[in-house]
């Protein structure tokens, strides 16, 4: 008896001290995006000159452990995890035109990140699409492009992340990331639609529904869907 209390006594003080640091965790990530970003677009340049904020956060992201029972903790941790690496990805090639021009940015280049060495690419396509089907995710997970849904200016948290991933999606739809004729019934949207059609016309709908799911002036009839070019230069500010 007195054995099974110390273990169960063992995993609540393991459990506190996960979620001090993922409190922590949180609680910087929400301070250094607040500092950094405006107008979806972030202070490279400022960031470069002082590292230490950044450098702090990765080091806490480095010894958080998430399961993906929990889904609102991990979704959240590896959002933001995503956004910061990519952030750290551009400083660690500062200055840069573009992610793209530093090899294996996305595929290559691998992080630290809650017990594991991954690649951005790995957080985006195993960790969070490969796990959920929710195509929010890409409203919310910032490539350092100009062509990326714009990063906010606060972290991503659990007991928000619903209805920040529902604002975000919606802002986009009727943002930047849609571009309508209606006129000529034609609509263009994001390569990101292209790309991951299959995100998009999950349970037999069309990318058409998807649009008019968040969209507040509806597209009526039938329009013809085709791709803008993405831009692919950094978000600087």
């Amino acid at each position: 008896m007195k054995k099974q209390f110390i273990i169960i006594l063992i995993a609540l003080i393991s459990f506190e001290g996960i979620s001090q640091d993922l409190n922590t965790f949180f609680g910087k990530a929400d301070a250094f995006f607040k500092t950094n970003v405006s107008n979806g677009k972030v202070a490279y340049s400022k960031i470069h000159t002082d590292q230490s904020s950044l450098n702090e956060l990765l080091k806490i992201a480095e010894g958080i452990s998430v399961s993906k029972s929990d889904a609102n903790n991990y979704q959240a941790f590896w959002i933001n995890a995503y956004n910061l690496s990519v952030i750290k990805g551009i400083i660690d090639n500062y200055p840069t035109n573009s992610p793209l021009d530093n090899a294996g940015f996305f595929d290559k280049t691998t992080y630290s990140l809650a017990g594991k060495n991954i690649t951005l690419n790995d957080i985006e396509h195993k960790l969070l699409r490969g796990q959920f089907n929710d195509a929010r995710f890409h409203f919310v997970l910032v490539c350092g492009a100009v062509g990326c849904p714009p990063l906010i200016n606060k972290a991503y948290l659990p007991n928000t992340l619903d209805a920040q991933l529902e604002a975000q999606t919606k802002k986009a739809i009727n943002g930047n990331f849609i571009r309508v004729n209606a006129k000529k019934k034609r609509v263009q949207a994001s390569q990101i639609m292209e790309w991951y059609k299959e995100d998009f016309t999950m349970n037999g709908k069309s990318e058409i529904d998807f649009i008019n799911q968040y969209r507040t002036e509806k597209l009526e009839g039938k329009y013809k869907l085709s791709y803008f070019p993405y831009n692919w230069n950094v978000n600087k500010q």
